[in-house]
């Protein structure tokens, strides 16, 4: 009797330490490389329909349906809004206006043999993120504007965790990669959508799609707040990421202090993040 609790402590005290051991990075890993459910897939059988005048009602309803997707998405003509010029930098202008300037602001002279203003921008930004002295991190992001319409961005979290087990270093890459479009342009708020790729690299190597919203508002005195959130599934497995930040800008440089939230499988991870950028 007294062997059998010898071994039932000794199993109870082998799956206590394997959980404690577990890190959450470690957790989130093992999460998104799982194999993921069988699912049960049903075929439907189309029927033809010869119907001329189902045809055209067919026909009219999609036309419709995509006309009302681009005016949701990417806005329509009559928006003035949208003609809007991308700014060298925020606040270059006076501290009047953010990242975008209103068409009665534009340079009335350009020089000739270059390019408009505002035509061509990089935003990189890079912060610390601290959370404890187990979880700690960096993030990184490179905004890539070619032309006032649309922006290419990647952005990279870093994540490191220390177990107090064995004091061993767990490490986590999340990548996003996605095209940008801002679908409201006014020259203290700009609004929009992202839609890309999401991937997590050192031993999961596993990507998915990925889609979000980004926003910027200029209070002036060189001072705005910026948010983002990027949705995304890997192995059917959450991987999201939140981050409100302020800034206050000096010239083509600024500083930021903020919070990130980043959520992969199961767990989360919150960050205070402390940081900066630069506008080329």
């Amino acid at each position: 009797m007294k062997k059998k609790y010898v071994f039932l402590s000794l199993a109870f005290f082998l799956a206590l330490n394997s959980s404690f051991g577990q890190s959450r990075i470690d957790k989130s890993k093992r999460e998104l490389t799982e194999d993921s459910a069988v699912r049960n897939t049903t075929n439907y059988s189309n029927s033809d329909d010869d119907d001329d005048d189902n045809g055209i009602l067919e026909t009219f309803f999609v036309d419709v349906f995509f006309m009302a997707l681009q005016a949701t998405f990417f806005g329509t003509e009559y928006e003035d809004h949208l003609s809007n010029k991308l700014t060298p930098y925020p606040y270059y202008d006076d501290f009047s206006s953010g990242n975008f300037q209103e068409m009665e602001k534009r340079d009335s002279v350009t020089v000739e043999g270059r390019k408009p203003r505002g035509q061509f921008r990089v935003d990189i930004e890079e912060n610390l993120l601290f959370n404890s002295k187990q979880l700690y991190g960096n993030y990184f992001e490179v905004k890539i504007r070619p032309t006032r319409h649309f922006y290419l961005q990647a952005d990279l979290h870093q994540i490191q965790e220390r177990t107090n087990f064995n004091s061993s270093n767990s490490s986590l890459s999340l990548y996003y990669f996605n095209f940008g479009y801002d679908r409201i342009r006014t020259k203290r708020f700009n609004l929009g959508w992202t839609l890309g790729a999401s991937y997590v690299a050192n031993n999961v190597r596993k990507g998915g799609l990925s889609f979000g919203v980004d926003t910027d508002v200029f209070l002036g005195k060189q001072i705005s707040l910026a948010a983002s959130t990027k949705w995304s599934a890997i192995n059917s497995q959450p991987v999201n990421a939140l981050e409100v930040q302020g800034r206050y800008h000096l010239n083509r440089f600024m500083v930021s202090l903020g919070y990130d939230y980043v959520k992969i499988g199961t767990p989360t991870y919150k960050f205070l993040k402390v940081g900066g950028g630069i506008y080329f």
